[in-house]
């Protein structure tokens, strides 16, 4: 039995399992939630909070003290990447000074396909998603339908740079390739050959 036995080893040596949490606390911080298996998010759920709660210290320190320095090199530690950690203290941070713990939320999705693994999405508390909501628009677009041409996909460029457009009539027919053997554009048949 593991008693008095904390934390989860999640299959990996230890300096994988740090490596993964950094990364998708880094994840979480920036895209206000992620999606994985409901292990790593109970694992990741202290590591985040903890984080936050350094963050918040920096909030209370006066001006020209080394405390908010002191935070954002303890933060900077774990978070590699500086966009992130700026948004931490800027953005995150300040949304829960008057919360005393608890950050974060489990939501349980149900089971992976492929390994049947329970799958969870762990997510920062008010940044929920709304239904609801109207996505936002481009820069410029309006939800008229737009007055200007619709802008062609990659794949309606590459079949009109290659000519075969839906407007093409000469599917199936024999094509000439480099070498000048005439090739048929239909598949062969499995067995033959």
């Amino acid at each position: 039995m593991r008693h008095r036995v904390a934390y989860r080893k999640l299959g990996r040596i230890t300096s994988h399992r740090i490596a993964m949490l950094r990364n998708q606390a880094s994840a979480l911080i920036d895209h206000g939630r992620v999606q994985t298996t409901v292990a790593k998010a109970k694992e990741l759920r202290p590591f985040v909070e903890r984080l936050i709660s350094v963050a918040k210290r920096s909030l209370d320190a006066p001006a020209g003290s080394s405390r908010a320095v002191t935070a954002r090199r303890t933060v900077a530690r774990d978070i590699a990447d500086k966009t992130v950690v700026l948004k931490l203290f800027t953005d995150i941070a300040p949304r829960y000074t008057d919360r005393a713990g608890g950050y974060t939320r489990i939501l349980r999705l149900g089971y992976r396909r492929g390994d049947s693994a329970a799958v969870a999405e762990i997510e920062l508390l008010g940044s929920e998603y709304d239904p609801n909501a109207v996505p936002k628009t481009d820069k410029g677009a309006d939800d008229s339908g737009g007055d200007g041409p619709k802008k062609k996909t990659m794949g309606e460029r590459l079949r009109g740079a290659l000519s075969r457009g839906p407007g093409n009539q000469d599917q199936g027919k024999v094509v000439k390739h480099a070498k000048g053997a005439p090739k048929s554009t239909t598949p062969r048949k499995a067995g033959g050959s």
